[in-house]
């Protein structure tokens, strides 16, 4: 309970600020906080803006830091976020490096992987490859659900594509399938941070609140190969 109470206080000390987001970034940085692809409130009242605010500005900037400092003045810079990732990986003298930049990747992927609108089954091509790989949609969501709860630790569920086909599957921490050069079509991020100050220890509601109305298949869609 005192840590919900803290991690309240932050964010209203920062909602009570006036800071902007987007500004604090230093364009001297190589590597860029992207904004959210929607505003804080449009998930309400399935995540509140307090979380989002929470998310976004202690979370992901802080990974964003992190790289930030990691990577000034060496070779890493000089490349891209997803080559940090993929080079780094599996490497354990780089495993600070690798965290922070996956992390960086894996939040802003997240954040497009939920609309305002979203939840609800898929439809068209989307549903057929969903259909075609799972028998259902409702086997999808059905095995989707059991990937989040079934991640231990904190971590990822994703939906990958591989060739035809459509699979589920959950990452731990950091890791990411883009460091084994595989194909997201989108993640949740389960995580504590990520639904904690709303739901608490319910961590298969925040997962059933996703799929009812959140889920961007739009986006999933946009990604198809």
């Amino acid at each position: 309970m005192k840590i919900h109470t803290f991690c309240k206080l932050s964010v209203l000390a920062f909602m009570l600020s006036g800071i902007s987001i987007i500004s604090t970034a230093s364009t001297a940085q190589p590597f860029q906080l992207p904004p959210l692809p929607y505003d804080y409130y449009s998930l309400e009242p399935h995540i509140s803006a307090e979380i989002m605010k929470y998310h976004y500005f202690w979370h992901h900037k802080g990974y964003l830091h992190n790289l930030n400092e990691l990577t000034a003045g060496t070779e890493w810079e000089q490349i891209s976020l997803e080559e940090i990732i993929v080079e780094s990986a599996d490497h354990p003298d780089q495993q600070n490096l690798f965290n922070n930049a996956a992390q960086v990747w894996n939040h802003t992927f997240f954040w497009q992987s939920m609309h305002p609108e979203g939840g609800g089954p898929p439809a068209g091509e989307m549903l057929e490859k969903i259909e075609e790989s799972f028998g259902s949609y409702a086997e999808f969501r059905l095995e989707f659900a059991s990937a989040a709860a079934g991640e231990f630790a904190s971590g990822w569920v994703w939906l990958i594509q591989e060739d035809e086909r459509l699979i589920i599957e959950s990452t731990t921490d950091a890791e990411t399938p883009i460091a084994e050069g595989r194909h997201p079509l989108l993640t949740l991020d389960v995580w504590e941070h990520a639904y904690y100050l709303d739901y608490q220890n319910r961590r298969g509601d925040f997962v059933k609140t996703f799929l009812d109305y959140l889920i961007n298949w739009d986006f999933a869609d946009s990604r198809l190969q």
